[in-house]
């Protein structure tokens, strides 16, 4: 199959052209032949027009690429080896949502051929791919696993609005069902990854790595944020105190934060869901997760009080919220956790307006309904929140966030702890 690519006699999809599957789609018509598929239509036409609806990649990323997008099903018959790079979020009650995974395996199911590759690079707990989805490409295909197709698991380690760490630069794990498919697959990666490709031991394995992943980094990110609580009750900033810790070499360096988008606040659910199916229940898992979730809820509480600590009477404040998307320099909004913060004002009757360089008016309606304001007419607040630290508030003096204020009693809330040694006259608080 490796040698078929190479030498473009086979070509290679990528099922989903997200935030994931795109720039790996376009790393790899560098090389060889590749199809572009997503279902959706309008972000083809964008890809078509070299625009990345994700506002991640430059127009010159498209350029001298060998591909082909489409949102037609039958363009991917033409393709021996296909990657699956579909979202895998988490419904309402925090449960694994396996319906795009499933769709896409559905997708796929339907133009399998004898000899062809299908390796999924979603984030799933162990075991997903060989017990949820082979199974489907099995039955529409009509086809044998292992015996007349193969296929692999390769997590995705994409970091959205990281422009240092990208597909060529991250090791790759990779593994297949079998020596001869883990070979190929790790092979085809090295392709387009510069780092080197790890070969994981099984699928499981893989699947395995990428989840707890992300699950240490919630983990301990959420015992942060616990410190954070206990500290601000003490009456001292927690930004200083692990600026004195991070001294000792072997001190981890992770900070207080909401904790949103695709990856941490998301793939711990995946893990804890598998636990639970084995008869676990991950006490250490859930409560980071717990602690992560009420973070939001904590700043909005947090913002309420210091307004009223100024003698102001809450039924008439008024805060504006600077940032929307779910971490800074990036576009997208799915999963912010800056909702919560919003949402715990509303209840406490604060008008809140919200304003971000990178967020879409019209995507932050139909997500959240609510309206993004114009920064150029904010002013008049009780109190400003710094909620997502883009690069365009990064410069910002303290007459800047006056001129914000409503009078001299205005509170500034500043989660990422940015601004502490800019600011002497506002009543200044992080987390």
């Amino acid at each position: 199959m490796y040698e078929k690519l190479i030498n473009k006699e086979a070509k290679l999809a990528v099922v989903g052209l997200g935030y994931v599957g795109l720039p790996i789609a376009l790393e790899f018509a560098k090389s060889i032949s590749v199809i572009g598929f997503d279902i959706n239509a309008k972000r083809v036409e964008m890809m078509n027009n070299k625009i990345d609806p994700s506002n991640e990649l430059e127009s010159s990323s498209f350029d001298g690429a060998d591909i082909t997008f489409t949102a037609d099903p039958e363009v991917l018959k033409e393709a021996r080896f296909f990657v699956v790079a579909v979202p895998t979020p988490i419904n309402s009650s925090n449960l694994p949502d396996l319906g795009p995974v499933l769709a896409a395996s559905r997708t796929v199911g339907n133009v399998l051929k004898e000899g062809d590759y299908v390796v999924y690079e979603s984030t799933v707990y162990p075991g997903c791919t060989e017990d949820d989805c082979v199974p489907i490409l099995e039955e529409l295909s009509g086809l044998k696993y292992i015996k007349d197709f193969k296929v692999g698991y390769s997590p995705e380690r994409i970091n959205p609005g990281d422009k240092q760490h990208t597909v060529r630069t991250i090791t790759k794990v990779s593994s297949g069902c079998d020596e001869e498919s883990a070979e190929n697959i790790a092979k085809t990666y090295e392709i387009v990854v510069d780092a080197g490709v790890h070969r994981a031991s099984s699928i499981k394995v893989a699947e395995a790595s990428k989840v707890i992943e992300n699950t240490q980094r919630d983990v301990n990110i959420a015992l942060i944020n616990e410190l954070s609580i206990i500290l601000n009750r003490v009456g001292i900033n927690t930004y200083d105190v692990l600026e004195s810790a991070s001294t000792k070499w072997n001190f981890l360096p992770f900070t207080p934060g909401l904790v949103g988008g695709h990856c941490i606040g998301v793939d711990p659910y995946y893990l804890t869901f598998k636990a639970k199916k084995l008869g676990y229940h991950a006490k250490v898992i859930n409560s980071g997760r717990y602690v992560n979730d009420s973070m939001g809820f904590y700043v909005g509480k947090q913002t309420v009080k210091r307004i009223l600590d100024q003698g102001k009477n809450i039924l008439d404040a008024r805060v504006l919220v600077m940032g929307m998307t779910f971490k800074e320099d990036v576009s997208d909004i799915r999963n912010s956790k800056v909702i919560d913060v919003i949402r715990e004002l509303e209840s406490f009757s604060v008008k809140v307006d919200i304003i971000d360089p990178h967020a879409d008016k019209q995507e932050v309606k139909a997500e959240y309904d609510l309206e993004l304001k114009d920064a150029a007419q904010a002013k008049g607040y009780d109190a400003v929140i710094i909620a997502v630290n883009h690069k365009q508030y990064q410069d910002y003096s303290e007459d800047d966030f006056k001129a914000l204020m409503k009078d001299e009693k205005g509170v500034l809330v500043d989660i990422r702890g940015s601004y502490r040694r800019k600011i002497k006259d506002l009543h200044y608080w992080s987390l």
